[in-house]
């Protein structure tokens, strides 16, 4: 069975050219585009990949445009900071090489932070699905942490997909306030309410989940950076929940 890989991404001029490379054993590649001003476009365009431009909407609209644009029914969905292993490609040449009774497959996904792989903290293995037949499926989800729902069997993979998801401290910062403004935006849609308490406690619970509980301290000062920071972010997100909705409160 044939095969198409699609990407959506805005500026992933650094990452765009290891993805693109990665995917070169599918029938077709698709980049969505969300007006990038780097060097992605040209990039992708040099890997032969077929290239839409369309404002951002989304996660869950960008990926359901870009799969809307794939010829064939199987799809393997990756983000442009993400690569597919040799050990997967072939995995997926095997499963689509029969005739697969799942119309799904969840795929273990290795986080690589600063240059090292995340192991602990509930960073791995991190199941996703992103092989599957589009005609069996969607996207759905909120602002964050959108996915894959099919009508029909989701089977396994034990090949990794490698994602390359933060280059250095900095970067994890400036995408802590990226999804921390998400994730504030996706509390006050389904209603939920700021309180002092939620601002205190949750933070303190993440970082015990992922330092302790899931082991984080396995991964050396990494790990305990990680944990920080995820205790951050959820700190930033329930401040920023206040700030949308401050003006009908009293401070």
């Amino acid at each position: 069975m044939k095969l198409s890989a699609v990407v959506i991404a805005k500026n992933e001029e650094v990452n765009i050219g290891r993805c693109l490379s990665s995917l070169s054993f599918c029938e077709e590649v698709i980049v969505v585009d969300a007006n990038s001003t780097d060097r992605t476009v040209e990039i992708a365009r040099k890997h032969n990949a077929k290239v839409f431009v369309k404002d951002w909407a989304g996660y869950v609209d960008q990926k359901n445009f870009a799969v809307g644009l794939a010829s064939c029914d199987w799809i393997i969905s990756v983000d442009a900071d993400e690569e597919v292993s040799e050990s997967l490609k072939l995995e997926i040449k095997q499963i689509l090489a029969g005739t697969p009774k799942e119309t799904a497959f969840s795929i273990p996904r290795k986080t690589i932070h600063s240059g090292q792989w995340i192991r602990y903290g509930g960073w791995y293995p991190n199941r996703l699905v992103r092989l599957f037949r589009k005609s069996m499926g969607t996207w759905e989800g909120g602002s964050v942490h959108e996915f894959w729902k099919t009508s029909g069997e989701v089977g396994k993979m034990s090949s990794d997909l490698i994602h390359y998801s933060f280059e250095s401290l900095a970067d994890q910062v400036a995408r802590n306030n990226l999804y921390s403004t998400l994730g504030a935006e996706a509390l006050l849609e389904s209603n939920k309410t700021f309180s002092c308490w939620k601002l205190i406690a949750k933070p303190i619970t993440k970082f015990l989940e992922t330092y302790l509980l899931k082991r984080g301290f396995l991964d050396g000062y990494r790990g305990f950076f990680i944990s920080v920071s995820a205790a951050y972010s959820v700190f930033l997100k329930w401040a920023k929940l206040w700030e949308l909705t401050r003006d009908g409160k009293k401070d």
